[in-house]
C-alpha cells in the first residue's frame, strides 16, 4: 500500500464507531473462513478480493481509507491509501502485524469492510453505510 491523496468524507464514521460496527456482539460476518488449514490466509485473500474489494475500491480506483492496523490505529484515524498490489491485502497485513485484522472504508464512505479473527475463523464483514 501507499498513501493516497483523498479526503475523509464528512459522513465517515469515527474510528471508534467503525470498530463497533465490526466487533460488536451482534455482528454477523458476510463470510467465514476456517483459520486452521495451511492455505487459510490464501483463501482469506481470495474471498476478500471477491466479497469486499469491489465495494471498497470501486471500479477503476484502488483508493480507500484504512484504520492503521495494530495498536494506535484508532488514535490516528482514517488514512487514505492505494493498494498497489491486489489481491492479498489480508495476508500482507498479517505478515507485518501478526494478525490479518483490519478495518477499511470506501473513499466515498459508503462501504465499511473488515477482517476479524474470531476463535478459529477469519470473518469478512461488509456493511453498506448508504
Amino acid at each position: 500500500m501507499k498513501l493516497a491523496s483523498a479526503e475523509v468524507p464528512a459522513t465517515a464514521p469515527s474510528a471508534t464507531e467503525a470498530i463497533r460496527m465490526v466487533a460488536g456482539f451482534d455482528v454477523k460476518p458476510t463470510l467465514t473462513i476456517v483459520a486452521g488449514p495451511p492455505d487459510a490466509l490464501k483463501q482469506l485473500d481470495l474471498q476478500w478480493h471477491e466479497k469486499a474489494w469491489p465495494g471498497l475500491a470501486g471500479p477503476g480506483s484502488e483508493t480507500f481509507l484504512i484504520l492503521p492496523p495494530g495498536s494506535g490505529g484508532v488514535a490516528i484515524g482514517w488514512v487514505p491509501v492505494k493498494d498497489i498490489a491486489p489481491p492479498g491485502l489480508p495476508s500482507r497485513i498479517a505478515a507485518v502485524t501478526g494478525t490479518a485484522e483490519f478495518v477499511a472504508l470506501s473513499a466515498h464512505g459508503t462501504h465499511l469492510c473488515a477482517v476479524t479473527e474470531e476463535e478459529y475463523e477469519y470473518w469478512i464483514i461488509v456493511r453498506s453505510l448508504g
